[in-house]
């Protein structure tokens, strides 16, 4: 099956002078020879903690960004390599949806201001087409038409993200990138938004790239989870897969730290320590300086990203070891 988005060898370094006296400038190693498909209709969830790299893949699939060098095709055509003009129109089929729901909405412009833009940019309406237009996108969001005339301060963290929702939705899309779309809500707001965005789905027949740091909310929404460590992409596979035997110790170590009903279950090794500045990455394997696994192999070989069953890929060096021991 043809993939509706292939991400092949991506790359990205961030040059900076933070936390340097001298201002001396170091290279950030943001995206490493990032590689993923992503098949139509379905969900993969892109999963790490803060600072892997996960939003600035978004950013560079889509552009917002400019990648040092890789390959992203969007329906077999490589958006890194055309013209603006021609991205323009492809615009329309791929939307985001940002982590901060206020922060993603100008302050200064009335509702029904913020969800005209994307009609005006890429299908200009005649007034009373655009207004019946804005009425059904609230209401596919669950606001209604009084909400058009109001301000984002006016609304609630959840509704906020409703109307990014809204707006991402504009100009139907067939990709949407989330960007932690409910790590900024209340926890009883998040199970909202992730249903909504369910509905969505299935009403749109979209496909989603869903950024999150959270293992329990990308359980309830994805086919498939690909985990990040350090911009390398480190387990992926069917989410199911990936819950129940993990086959990477990042991954396990993720899974461990997922609040559960009962406190003192066997076998939870939490992860410890602080990801390593991606300025200076250890050697090796990245995540062998906090993997209680690690063996001498680990501090001097990366190991490649590898098939270890239908469809499930790890880069351990003791992946298969890990699979038998449970």
């Amino acid at each position: 099956m043809t993939p509706l988005l292939k991400v092949d060898n991506l790359n990205k370094t961030f040059i900076t002078t933070a936390g340097l006296a001298n201002g001396k400038k170091q290279r950030l190693q943001a995206v490493n020879n990032l590689s993923f498909a992503l098949i139509e209709g379905e969900t993969l969830g892109l999963v790490g903690e803060s600072g892997c790299g996960k939003s600035t893949t978004g950013r560079l699939i889509l552009r917002l960004l400019e990648a040092d060098s890789g390959e992203v095709f969007y329906k077999g055509e490589n958006l890194l390599k055309i013209s603006r003009s021609r991205l323009r129109p492809l615009r329309r089929e791929m939307q985001m949806i940002f982590q901060d729901p206020f922060s993603s909405l100008n302050p200064r412009m009335r509702i029904g201001d913020i969800l005209s833009e994307p009609f005006k940019i890429h299908k200009p309406l005649a007034a009373t087409d655009l207004k019946r237009e804005l009425k059904n996108l609230l209401e596919v969001v669950g606001l209604s038409v009084e909400h058009l005339d109001r301000y984002p301060h006016e609304f609630s963290g959840g509704q906020r993200q409703r109307i990014g929702i809204a707006r991402a939705l504009a100009v139907k899309p067939n990709l949407i990138i989330a960007d932690e779309p409910v790590s900024a809500l209340d926890v009883s707001i998040q199970a909202q938004i992730i249903n909504l965005l369910q509905d969505i789905q299935k009403e749109f027949k979209l496909t989603y790239l869903f950024i999150a740091h959270d293992l329990a909310v990308v359980q309830h929404i994805c086919d498939r989870v690909a985990v990040m460590y350090l911009g390398r992409i480190v387990e992926i596979g069917p989410a199911l897969n990936i819950y129940r035997r993990p086959l990477h110790p990042y991954t396990e170590a993720l899974l461990n730290a997922v609040p559960i009903p009962i406190p003192g279950r066997p076998g939870r090794a939490l992860l410890q320590g602080e990801v390593p500045s991606p300025i200076n990455p250890p050697s090796g394997c990245p995540f062998h300086p906090r993997c209680r696994y690690a063996k001498s192999i680990c501090e001097t070989d990366l190991p490649p990203l590898e098939q270890q069953s239908t469809g499930h890929e790890s880069a351990c060096h003791f992946a298969k070891e890990l699979d038998m021991s449970r």
